[in-house]
């Protein structure tokens, strides 16, 4: 069983989103998209143990108006489009080891998974064990590499992207898409060998709670399933 008091829930937000305007914070169904990881975190986790960690003063201005504290803005060197997710949960560990926390567990709470509810948080976290150093959120993919993926070879020519003779999709191996909602990872294992080598297991979202916020037209599915929610 993880000592919950060792979890360190962490929302990252960067500023710059090229795709959609200040889309963590652009509003959904009425509040910042942020808000909806921020108020199911607080569903399960104290407030010192959750941690936006931004670059954008507009973020943590937003952040703080929902009421949870921002401890520090995101220097630069990770805020650009070229750092990875690693270097940001490497960063966060660091800054409350100094301050002499020392967390066993990271779950990383994708600002763009609004849909996500407390719940599917608490089926993750229940799936770490001993021989997993890595639960993470996946869906089952609607484009099965088998059947529906190809790609182009050398002469110009498309090929499957998987090799299989399958005529029916309902035939295939099931395969797995991530959908950003939840990771839950292990500390000593992440700083020991890096988060591309952590052994990792599944937790299978339904699709309609797997929606990732990536454009305008995400932004408008959500809002619709959100609003069929409330009837």
């Amino acid at each position: 069983m993880i000592d919950t008091s060792k979890i360190l829930y962490l929302i990252p937000a960067r500023g710059g989103s090229k795709g959609v305007p200040n889309k963590n914070i652009k509003l959904l169904s009425g509040q910042p998209l942020i808000y909806y990881s921020i108020i199911e975190a607080l569903k399960i986790a104290d407030k010192k143990d959750i941690c936006v960690s931004t670059d954008s003063v507009d973020i943590k201005r937003v952040v703080e108006e929902i009421g949870l504290e921002v401890p520090f803005l995101r220097p630069d060197e990770i805020a650009s489009d070229t750092a990875t997710t690693e270097s940001v949960i490497l960063h966060a560990l660091d800054f409350y080891k100094k301050k002499g926390i020392d967390y066993e567990f990271v779950v990383l709470l994708q600002p763009t998974s609004p849909l996500r509810k407390v719940i599917h948080i608490k089926e993750a976290l229940e799936l770490m064990s001993e021989e997993v150093n890595l639960v993470i959120s996946v869906k089952e993919t609607d484009a099965n590499p088998y059947y529906l993926l190809y790609q182009e070879n050398e002469a110009g020519l498309l090929d499957k992207s998987k090799e299989g003779v399958f005529t029916r999709r309902q035939d295939c191996p099931v395969v797995y898409e991530l959908n950003g909602a939840v990771y839950v990872i292990r500390t000593s294992k992440l700083l020991e060998l890096g988060y591309q080598k952590l052994r990792m297991k599944k937790y299978l979202m339904p699709k309609r709670e797997s929606i990732d916020i990536d454009d305008l037209i995400d932004f408008k599915i959500a809002e619709v399933l959100m609003e069929d929610e409330k009837k």
